[in-house]
């Protein structure tokens, strides 16, 4: 586990932007000596499920298509990350396999060079037709999210009853290849949090590999209560009365904390992001749907890059806006500290 979230944000070094030539030689790099590798792209904050944790019943203002980058705009953008570094692309949302180009996007950026790894965080919904499209399109792999197997569980907590979507695309994308398939779930309290071990065992004898992620103030109401999040350490506490977990060791810039299952060959993974964050390991950085670069998920600033696009910026330009937000990030989220200010965009207008 890293230090707890608790420990002191430090801000980044007042010290003046590297030349931008230097900084293409070494990559995305910040001043506490992180290097981006992972870039989260957001497609759209479009969504067809309303998970209580991430937003209100009746949804959001979504953002008009004007506002998203068009696929010519988001396909270049994501050549000048590659060119500097970026070694994986995650595709996410809202719910990315909303974007109907999708296919063309994924075989877009895998035209790129030096070809990037491209993985996709969905719902599931509509995978079960798309995901052998997507797969010869060029993606790699995903991650699912599925927080229950409880049909009324997971009605209560998507206010949708679309279970059996979410399960056939799991299967579409193990037919496809898109391995290996990982689930994402996340366990609120006197909620889901009962069924953790019939969940980590359902995907075991899928072949799937679950990871539990601790509930993050992100949710487009402000509601976050920690009290009411499942940490890391109860989750593991409630797998092991059923399993037995062996940790499998160092994980690097890997965000789950992972353990082998009654010996294996199966794991689970167990994301601590808030109650012992990996800030100090982390590699990501993040771009919306509207063309805004973010140096961390948490962050309260952000910067403008369609703007400049549209107004035709040099790649040069672009390059220099990027380098200058990664350089300003801090050492941490700060959760859990009295100056903790959550994000004014939830979860589905950031991307996961």
């Amino acid at each position: 586990m890293h230090p707890a979230s608790e420990s002191p944000v430090q801000e980044p070094a007042d010290r003046d932007e590297p030349a931008v030539a230097d900084e293409t030689r070494r990559g995305l790099q910040d001043t506490f000596g992180r290097v981006a590798k992972d870039l989260r792209v957001s497609l759209t904050d479009h969504c067809n499920l309303r998970c209580t944790y991430c937003m209100p019943a009746e949804g959001l203002p979504w953002m008009a298509k004007p506002q998203m980058l068009t696929d010519e705009e988001l396909l270049r953008l994501v050549g000048i990350f590659v060119d500097l570094g970026i070694e994986q692309v995650r595709l996410t949302g809202g719910e990315p396999l909303l974007r109907r180009s999708l296919p063309d996007l994924v075989a877009g950026i895998a035209q790129l060079r030096p070809r990037p790894r491209i993985a996709m965080t969905s719902n599931g919904i509509g995978l079960a037709r798309s995901a052998q499209a997507l797969a010869e399109a060029g993606l790699d792999r995903v991650n699912i999210s599925l927080d229950t197997i409880e049909r009324e569980t997971f009605k209560t907590l998507s206010r949708r009853d679309r279970l059996d979507d979410v399960i056939a695309g799991l299967a579409a994308a193990a037919e496809a290849g898109l391995t290996p398939v990982k689930v994402n779930a996340v366990a609120m309290r006197d909620v889901n949090d009962s069924g953790v071990a019939d969940l980590l065992g359902w995907c075991l004898e899928r072949g799937y590999e679950l990871r539990f992620i601790e509930q993050m103030p992100l949710d487009a109401q402000h509601q976050w209560q920690r009290g009411a999040m499942v940490s890391a350490t109860e989750l593991k506490e409630k797998l092991e009365e059923r399993f037995t977990l062996t940790p499998v060791g160092q994980r690097g810039s890997a965000p789950a904390e992972r353990f082998l299952v009654d010996g294996g060959p199966g794991t689970v993974g167990i994301i601590a992001s808030v109650s012992a964050p990996f800030c100090g390991a982390c590699d990501r950085v993040r771009l919306t749907a509207d063309g805004m670069v973010r140096n961390c998920l948490f962050s309260r600033g952000e910067v403008d890059l369609r703007g400049p696009l549209r107004e035709g910026a040099d790649d040069k330009d672009l390059v220099r806006l990027i380098r200058g937000e990664m350089w300003r990030k801090a050492s941490g989220h700060g959760i859990g500290l009295p100056d903790f200010t959550q994000p004014a965009r939830p979860m589905s207008a950031i991307g996961g």
